[in-house]
């Protein structure tokens, strides 16, 4: 009864990870506005045409402009703190999904979210965080056996810091199994250490909400923040922008793993 169990929740876990990749693809508001554009090329009745084409061009001017898309993400992002006010932790964890690995080149090319790294080096270094631990393997459906865990843990130890003071785990696919294989290694609900949630502003409230289900009494660190003071200048305020249209497809992929969250129990 127990393997079988076992093997349900592991059924579960591939099932929802697939769906959750799926459905990525049509979070995007630049979906959107190609398929309705698609549809009022191919419309005939005048009518019907020009409200697409109406419908089309109010959704770009919406979700394109950049004070819009930096309002809402303000609203979302867990805000940063300052170092000078932090207490001192035993270890901070770092979540993944800022790396792919070049085989050609054989050499790992940073991405967006790299700022989590630096951010938690520079805290170890400045001993904010004691130990490091890493959590993410593979959350590509076409690469698998890509784990970026290690590919972390090797730089951080090509950069200089000790063996000893870096761990982590390469067996989870999202945030959801970062918090698990993270409780599973670190034990919080029977450690005496005190953790740190290092990750993305914009990631930070469902990583949260995963970790405390998982046990952890952690504060939180957030990172590569895409708001700061608001800006009024008149190309922020009216310039379309293609990375507006990137912030949007980052709120719906959070809000809607918020909610699938909810409705599996993760949370």
């Amino acid at each position: 009864m127990a393997f079988q169990n076992i093997n349900k929740l592991l059924y579960n876990r591939s099932v929802f990870f697939i769906a959750s990749k799926i459905l990525r693809v049509f979070l995007s508001p630049l979906v959107w506005i190609t398929i309705l554009l698609i549809l009022a090329l191919l419309k005939k009745e005048s009518i019907k045409k020009k409200q697409l084409f109406i419908a089309v061009t109010a959704m770009f001017l919406f979700f394109s402009n950049p004070f819009i898309a930096d309002e809402f993400m303000r609203q979302w992002e867990v805000p940063a703190i300052q170092q000078e006010k932090m207490e001192k932790y035993d270890v901070g964890i770092l979540l993944t999904g800022m790396c792919t690995y070049d085989s050609q080149f054989k050499r790992t090319n940073f991405e967006n979210s790299s700022d989590r790294l630096l951010q938690c080096m520079d805290l170890y270094h400045k001993g904010k965080i004691q130990k490091i631990f890493i959590s993410g393997g593979s959350g590509k459906l076409r690469e698998p056996d890509f784990l970026e865990a290690k590919l972390l843990y090797d730089f951080l130890i090509q950069s200089g810091i000790p063996k000893e003071d870096v761990a982590y785990e390469t067996k989870s696919r999202n945030t959801h199994e970062n918090a698990i294989e993270s409780a599973r290694y670190l034990q919080p609900q029977t450690s005496d250490s005190t953790f740190l949630l290092i990750t993305s502003a914009y990631h930070m409230r469902r990583a949260a909400a995963c970790y405390k289900k998982a046990g952890f009494e952690c504060d939180y660190y957030s990172t590569d923040r895409f708001t700061g003071a608001r800006k009024f200048h008149i190309e922020h305020l009216i310039v379309p922008s293609i990375s507006a249209l990137h912030r949007w497809e980052i709120l719906f992929r959070e809000w809607t793993g918020i909610i699938m969250y909810k409705l599996n129990g993760y949370i």
